[in-house]
């Protein structure tokens, strides 16, 4: 490779663009080769996330919850924003467009109102909206500078009766081009959505592919779906394809531009809540937060290899991992969906599945359905495969009552850091820390700022051991329903490594 000036400016100017900071220095010795120091950990200077629209039932009453947690090195500039998905770009002007131009006392294109849904006002405290109704819109969100590392924000939506009563929530997502949904379908008694947000100016072309328990399902409407831009497209799984299948897994592969994806399941009789995507197909996944009371769980598979995966199937329960009686394995067909019940697997005990290969490592994704509750009285919500905590994770949306942080460490005892925020309307941020021991899950009452006064945010960071993975879930009563959703949580990515170049430009320039 030519290493000239202008493919050094060249690299420099694509790193710089990822992630916003690049910087070449001269050699601390000179006369030494050219080498590149250890990687920076450096905070992310922008982030997308986008909010699916929650629900189409006049019963609904949406609550939206804004927070970043405060991180060092971003300086004191930055916003960070929620918009409905068609006003997301009115306000931005076109290119040479002077940004004073267009605008009329607060209002964009022409007559219409720019009406942003959450505008935080710091770092450290979170901000709520909330909306009442069907006709809520799919939210566009941005955030820079200050704001933008760790970002989060949660849409919960409660739904008094109907198909999907109960308490739905789901964590706004991140555009990309690439989701895997296991635990979706097609069944009667079931109405499920994926839900597709584009957030950029020109259209996504997007393919969704089911697979069902015999293999691929055949869909020509599934193919090439066009997402116009600053738009949300709800497609209901059911028109896809004519075949009743009561497990599916759904692949969102999305050939030009990008999207955020989550699917809506609604059950007849068992409530519903938003399913979202699995991590990555690996080898090995954690299922984390299985609720104590769990009255049904039930595990679907994926494997988009080939060859079939032989997986362990073992619980983090509080005292140790366990493995349930009958389910010792899972054999997962290449190209197929497999699910199996494995009931009140939890025994009263919070708990945490955990899948490895039983010999060679093949892909898979995976989620838990799980029911709370008796007879009329049942209510649903899922848990997808999903990322360690890594170096933080949060979670938006927690009041003083009704949250339940669980967390597991299926490798070696970890110890991990847990901060609750200030409240949305007032309250002094408190830290906690834990030990989690090795192959066990715990279930925490996460630790509530000091005079709360409204809802507050919770951070997890690892201090020590191995890899810890989290879930935190919301609870509510609704006519005698155990109301109740699970979100997972992740590492928040809100920094990124960029090295150091170290770079004599002047040899460079001879």
């Amino acid at each position: 490779m030519n290493r000239t000036t202008l493919s050094l400016i060249a690299g420099t100017t694509a790193l710089a663009a990822v992630t916003g900071f690049a910087a070449l220095s001269a050699p601390d010795t000179p006369g030494t080769d050219t080498a590149a120091k250890a990687a920076a950990q450096l905070p992310v200077e922008r982030t997308s996330l986008l909010c699916p629209a929650p629900s189409t039932s006049d019963l609904a009453e949406t609550s939206y919850t804004s927070f970043t947690p405060v991180t060092k090195g971003t300086g004191s500039g930055g916003k960070a924003e929620l918009r409905e998905a068609a006003e997301a770009s009115a306000d931005a002007p076109a290119d040479g467009e002077d940004k004073g131009k267009g605008k009329d006392d607060g209002k964009s294109g022409g007559d219409k109102p720019a009406k942003p849904v959450l505008t935080p006002k710091e770092p450290g405290k979170p901000v709520t909206g909330d909306s009442s109704g069907g006709d809520a819109p799919a939210l566009v969100g941005t955030a820079d500078g200050r704001f933008a590392p760790g970002w989060t924000v949660q849409e919960t939506t409660e739904v008094a009766a109907g198909t999907g009563r109960g308490l739905q929530g789901v964590n706004c997502t991140a555009p990309d081009t690439d989701f895997w949904f296991p635990g979706a379908s097609t069944d009667a008694d079931r109405t499920d959505y994926v839900h597709l947000t584009n957030p950029d100016d020109s259209a996504a072309v997007v393919d969704l592919e089911l697979y069902g328990k015999d293999g691929a399902l055949k869909s020509a409407v599934g193919e090439g779906i066009t997402v116009p831009p600053h738009s949300s497209e709800p497609v209901l799984l059911s028109t896809l394809t004519g075949e009743r299948q009561t497990n599916l897994t759904v692949h969102v592969n999305v050939r030009s531009g990008r999207v955020g994806a989550a699917v809506q399941a609604l059950d007849d009789k068992l409530g519903g809540d938003w399913l979202a995507a699995s991590t990555d197909p690996s080898g090995s996944l954690v299922l984390p937060g299985i609720p104590d009371d769990a009255t049904s769980v039930r595990l679907v598979a994926f494997t988009p290899d080939d060859a079939d995966a032989d997986l362990k199937v073992r619980l983090a329960s509080p005292s140790g991992p366990i493995t349930p009686a009958g389910h010792e394995t899972l054999h997962v067909k290449g190209g197929m969906t497999t699910a199996v019940d494995l009931g009140d697997v939890t025994r009263g005990e919070a708990g945490s599945l955990v899948l490895t290969p039983t010999d060679r490592s093949v892909p898979v994704v995976a989620a838990l359905r799980v029911v709370r509750g008796k007879g009329d009285k049942q209510e649903t919500a899922f848990i997808p495969a999903t990322r360690p905590v890594g170096t933080r994770a949060t979670s938006a949306d927690n009041s003083g009552k009704g949250s339940t942080l669980s967390l597991t460490a299926p490798g070696a005892a970890a110890t991990v850091k847990v901060t609750a925020s200030a409240g949305s309307e007032g309250g002094t941020p408190v830290s906690k820390t834990y030990t989690i021991k090795a192959g066990t899950t715990q279930d925490i009452e996460p630790p509530a700022p000091g005079g709360l006064k409204g809802t507050y945010a919770l951070t997890v960071e690892t201090v020590s051991g191995g890899p810890v993975y989290g879930a935190r879930t919301l609870t509510a009563s609704e006519g005698g329903v155990p109301a109740f959703t699970v979100q997972t949580l992740p590492d928040d990515r809100g920094t990124v490594a960029v090295p150091e170049a170290d770079e004599d430009l002047s040899v460079l320039q001879k």
